[in-house]
């Protein structure tokens, strides 16, 4: 196999000790793709907030200087991927880091704008910190919020996670209001079925570079199994490395979603508590050129 260098994505998200997600889910997910991780913290946790209780330690008075290393040497990326901040303090710092790299070429800015789910905000994040979040989703070229989040960006009313297409189209131009020109919004369902189950829909918009035309598109995924913690950042990784490999946006959307599927129903066959995540260590390795299906 011949080898190339791998495109190197600015990862801009919180670190968990314990529980897959963030940054711990992050590297291993891009490394396996072939692209490059490099991590900058907003924030350490012992554990994820999912659990019973948490440490954190606050990462913004460092960010500063961090981010001003990185411009010392003269770091240029071929993406930044913006996951977990939680301080709205540190919004203005990843906004002018995204701006320096833009100036110096960076293609490509993948913001994962996590803030809530299943219409509640997470325990660190607060109101004011939600609203603060949409300078940075101005500056994106591809946002991933679940609908929830597409809600609280937008002002919308969550009304559940069951929406009509039409209301999601208008969903769609108001995020595309705010900038950027792909979006895909997850955590919707197609309705119960008559077995009382339903099917997970990937809800995609991309809006013409010049005018107001949209295109969107419904994507299905059977339900897999048990809900769990880390999926969104696993679907956002994905489409991170997918992004800066020129993979087309409907092609990632479909894998990260099969993707996801196969590591849930291996970690409920391995009896994994719902909390801890998915394995995803088991299927790293299809990562890379995954097939549009893996059944």
């Amino acid at each position: 196999m011949k080898h190339q260098i791998p495109p190197k994505i600015a990862v801009i998200n919180s670190f968990a000790g314990y529980g897959r997600c963030s940054t711990t889910e992050a590297l291993p997910i891009l490394s396996a793709m072939r692209v490059q991780a490099c991590p900058a913290p907003t924030a350490i946790f012992s554990n994820h907030t999912g659990f019973s209780s948490y440490y954190k330690v606050d990462f913004t008075k460092q960010m500063a200087e961090y981010f001003a290393q990185w411009k010392a040497l003269g770091f240029v990326f071929d993406g930044i991927y913006c996951g977990f901040l939680g301080e709205k303090e540190e919004i203005p710092l990843v906004a002018s880091f995204i701006k320096s790299q833009r100036e110096k070429g960076c293609p490509m800015v993948l913001l994962d704008p996590v803030m809530g789910d299943h219409g509640r905000t997470y325990g660190p994040v607060q109101p004011e910190y939600c609203s603060a979040l949409r300078d940075l989703v101005a500056l994106a070229d591809l946002i991933t919020p679940n609908i929830t989040e597409a809600c609280l960006l937008t002002g919308t009313l969550y009304t559940g996670d069951v929406w009509q297409e039409t209301k999601l189209q208008e969903l769609c131009r108001k995020l595309h209001a705010l900038g950027p020109g792909k979006i895909v919004i997850t955590g919707l369902r197609r309705g119960e079925s008559k077995k009382g189950s339903s099917d997970f829909l990937n809800f995609i918009s991309q809006q013409e570079s010049q005018g107001s035309i949209l295109h969107t598109l419904s994507l299905f995924s059977p339900e897999a199994g048990s809900c769990r913690h880390g999926t969104g950042d696993i679907f956002a990784s994905i489409l991170a490395a997918d992004a800066v490999r020129g993979v087309s946006f409907e092609d990632s959307v479909k894998k990260a979603a099969d993707f996801i599927s196969l590591c849930i129903r291996g970690s409920d066959a391995l009896d994994i508590p719902e909390v801890e995540g998915v394995c995803l260590e088991n299927y790293l390795d299809f990562l890379f050129d995954f097939p549009s299906s893996p059944y």
